[in-house]
């Protein structure tokens, strides 16, 4: 099969750098504002997603979470920031790599304004099709089935 007849396989730098980003503010935070582009969607891409993320100094990447059943990775391409994992936090900057296993400790990064730079990344994970998604510092959790989510408080949730 020859590239011209099957799926685009390819994105060039220059095509990449050419495309808008898409401003993505998180459901549970404001201060989450993620300028993305979304690169696996192009490419036909649908049980994980790929995108390049920029944060400008000052933002958050997301709300403090962790998933039950989806897996993400972080790369970081430009620029510094703090990742906040569990209770902890430890510094990034070019080259380090994070990955979060299904069920890993909660994770979310920020941009200190002090940098003055934005924070670039490249950001992937898993589509599975129910995922768990819990956000310990506000006591939320939302479920996610088949592309629909919906949030509950933690203390409305009853065992049985």
């Amino acid at each position: 099969m020859s590239m011209e007849s099957g799926p685009r396989l390819h994105l060039s730098a220059e095509e990449i750098a050419g495309l808008a980003e898409t401003e993505r503010v998180h459901q549970f935070n404001p201060n989450a504002v993620r300028m993305t582009r979304s690169l696996g969607d192009l490419l036909g891409l649908t049980d994980m997603g790929v995108h390049l993320v920029r944060i400008e100094p000052g933002r958050d990447t997301t709300e403090h979470h962790f998933h039950g059943q989806d897996e993400e990775f972080v790369f970081i391409l430009e620029g510094r920031g703090i990742a906040l994992i569990s209770d902890g936090s430890i510094e990034i900057g070019p080259g380090d790599f994070m990955a979060f296993p299904k069920g890993s400790p909660a994770h979310s990064m920020r941009n200190p304004s002090e940098t003055g730079r934005d924070l670039v990344y490249l950001m992937g994970g898993t589509r599975s099709a129910i995922d768990i998604c819990t956000y310990p510092r506000i006591e939320r959790r939302m479920y996610r089935v088949d592309g629909v989510k919906e949030y509950a408080e933690l203390a409305d949730f009853k065992r049985v």
